[in-house]
């Protein structure tokens, strides 16, 4: 628990609200439940006081727009969705959008609990696949994700001519974007980000690149955009829930773009371009395993016979993991 800050955040806020705490708790069974594979039968049970509970917050003009009344709305979302209710999943993250409306906008939101703005951005992005609200600008005016200290900083870094962002010819857009993220990450204090510094970053920067329409007449600007937003979900990890299936769309997007950007050619740097993107677009591909218990209950699901011979796969697949 005290390497996650989301859940030493979450659990003192749940603990003292009976809606909440239902939410989470369903949370943690629908986990399990997904596991077994039998069905959502706990999920289910806790879903009808989770709801009620919910419901009597909404019927409160007060209660409706607290805190975590927003934090149980955007949970109730994301557990839908696990489960496959993708139009109640959209119901609440409608829902949501509705009472952050009513309490004067994400930034609003904000400044009263960054954690629930926080939940509200991620979890409605990962859930729907796309934004579902606006991003400030580069200097953090208007309403909506906004940029964090780093990024700020971080426009140093355009009024300096970077030869590798120069070489590759990209869009305005995404060349800032580059130039912005490789002045941050290439510092010798980058690794010194802290959790929510990291996941306020990520949050900003995929907003913004997703915001972006097809960049169709630049096959290395839509690969970077492509590439960058997975990046950048491979290197914020799955502290608030799974990225997987965003992370799948915009693979299928990049897919497209993988062959103009092949035939580019005069720089060094289009090499480097073209390996970086592969790279980036294995790792988002690859389901992450995290022990041999995990591939072996992938194996039985199509053929698998457990003899002597097992042994050799279990040996292959322990030198990968570790």
């Amino acid at each position: 628990m005290s390497s996650n800050p989301f859940i030493v955040s979450w659990w003192p806020l749940a603990l003292a609200d009976p809606a909440l705490f239902h939410v989470s708790i369903q949370t943690a069974s629908l986990d399990e439940e997904r596991r077994a594979q039998k069905g959502f039968p706990i999920s289910e049970l806790l879903m009808v006081d989770s709801v009620s509970l919910i419901r009597q917050k909404i019927a409160s003009s007060l209660l409706a727009i607290q805190d975590e009344t927003l934090n149980s709305v955007v949970t109730l979302a994301a557990i839908e969705h696990g489960k496959g209710n993708i139009e109640a999943s959209r119901a609440h993250i409608d829902g949501a959008k509705r009472i952050v409306g009513i309490r004067g906008g994400l930034d609003q939101v904000k400044q009263v609990s960054p954690l629930t703005a926080r939940m509200i951005a991620w979890v409605s992005l990962l859930v729907t696949g796309s934004p579902q609200y606006a991003i400030q600008d580069d200097l953090g005016i208007g309403d909506g994700v906004g940029p964090t200290l780093q990024w700020l900083l971080a426009s140093s870094f355009l009024e300096i001519q970077d030869p590798v962002v120069d070489a590759l010819l990209l869009d305005r857009e995404i060349a800032d974007i580059l130039t912005r993220l490789r002045g941050i990450f290439h510092q010798p204090n980058a690794l010194n980000l802290i959790g929510t510094e990291l996941h306020d970053l990520t949050c900003f920067v995929v907003h913004k690149l997703l915001l972006i329409p097809a960049l169709a007449d630049s096959p290395q600007s839509e690969c970077l955009r492509c590439a960058i937003t997975l990046y950048m979900l491979i290197i914020h990890g799955t502290t608030y829930y799974t990225h997987t299936e965003l992370a799948n769309r915009i693979i299928q997007r990049l897919k497209s773009q993988l062959q103009p950007l092949a035939g580019k050619t005069g720089s060094v740097f289009f090499g480097s371009l073209q390996i970086w993107v592969l790279s980036v677009t294995i790792v988002s591909a690859t389901d992450p395993t995290d022990s041999w218990d995990d591939v072996v209950v992938h194996l039985r699901n199509i053929l698998w016979l457990e003899t002597e011979r097992a042994e050799v796969f279990r040996q292959q697949w322990e030198a990968i993991l570790t």
